[in-house]
């Protein structure tokens, strides 16, 4: 259990974080959720050992942050929003580089290759390579020391939506046997990776909750883009639907009449139409409800 006892930072006169607390433990993917200036990235800071000038505690497996940072950084692995790699270098050469530069020894290369999907691009120069295994490379050279907590910053912006589900997936695999700390501003992103969500608003946590408990009681919400327009009469006829909104071109909102899960309904209408479904997911309005909630009380 990584614990976080009371954190405060603060530049100058600026509180950056205040009285924050909370747990993290393996086998869980835990979103950090925050409008821009919450304090998302000063938490991250001190997590990974970048800052050491902050009030608080932070122990785990009997270990202190402060009394062993360089232990704490070697089970830590990090991911920052803008992904720094060397465009020239091929995958297989750069991650030798990042291996060499932290004093990685015994590194299996070609499992962490395999893990990650980079097998058949690791002679690929990084230059040539889309932004969504750019991303994985990223996620590969984070994993080469085997850490215990894995911290996310952003690791889907800019993606397409097929890179979205291929690194969706792999965040939830790695949860699976790590700490995953995903730090986003994306409500989606929480809802189709996390177990738990942790809301954090000018330096204050205002919310700590488990996803299944914010989809108790809602009504069930698909977002679905289809690869062309379809009239919002023609998925009304879909079982279960309530109500159907044509939100943006070839964006649509089917909301259901029950909790019953109808994305195979929708499936099998795409289907029967000769459509094609570029995005589909189930919208989380507590969860939508509860951000806007929490954010907007403590600016008021």
């Amino acid at each position: 259990m990584l614990t976080l006892s009371h954190i405060n930072k603060s530049y100058g006169a600026i509180k950056a974080l205040n009285e924050i607390s909370f747990s993290l433990k393996s086998g869980e993917v835990v979103g950090l959720l925050g409008p821009n200036g919450a304090g998302k990235s000063t938490l991250m800071k001190i997590l990974t050992g970048y800052l050491n000038d902050w009030q608080g505690e932070i122990t785990w497996e009997g270990l202190s942050l402060k009394n062993n940072r360089k232990e704490f950084q070697n089970k830590t692995g990090y991911l920052p929003e803008n992904n720094p790699l060397y465009p020239e270098l091929t995958v297989l050469e750069y991650l030798y580089f990042v291996a060499d530069l932290y004093r990685c020894e015994g590194v299996d290369f070609d499992n962490a290759l395999q893990q990650v999907g980079l097998t058949t691009v690791k002679d690929q120069k990084i230059a040539t390579l889309s932004k969504g295994y750019r991303q994985r490379v990223g996620i590969a050279a984070a994993l080469l020391h085997h850490p215990d907590l894995l911290i996310l910053d952003e690791p889907t912006t800019g993606l397409d939506p097929n890179q979205l589900v291929e690194i969706r997936k792999l965040i939830r695999q790695l949860g699976e046997h790590k700490i995953v700390l995903l730090s986003t501003h994306i409500l989606s992103e929480v809802e189709n990776v996390c177990d738990r969500v942790i809301i954090i608003n000018q330096g204050e946590i205002v919310a700590n909750e488990a996803l299944d408990d914010l989809r108790k009681g809602q009504q069930q919400i698909i977002q679905v883009s289809f690869d062309y327009r379809v009239e919002t009469e023609a998925l009304m006829h879909i079982d279960g639907v309530e109500k159907v909104v044509n939100t943006f071109d070839f964006d649509y909102e089917i909301y259901c009449t029950s909790k019953e899960d109808i994305r195979s309904r929708v499936f099998d209408f795409a289907h029967d139409n000769d459509l094609k479904i570029l995005a589909l997911q189930q919208k989380n309005e507590n969860l939508t409800s509860l951000f806007k909630q929490m954010t907007k009380a403590k600016r008021d």
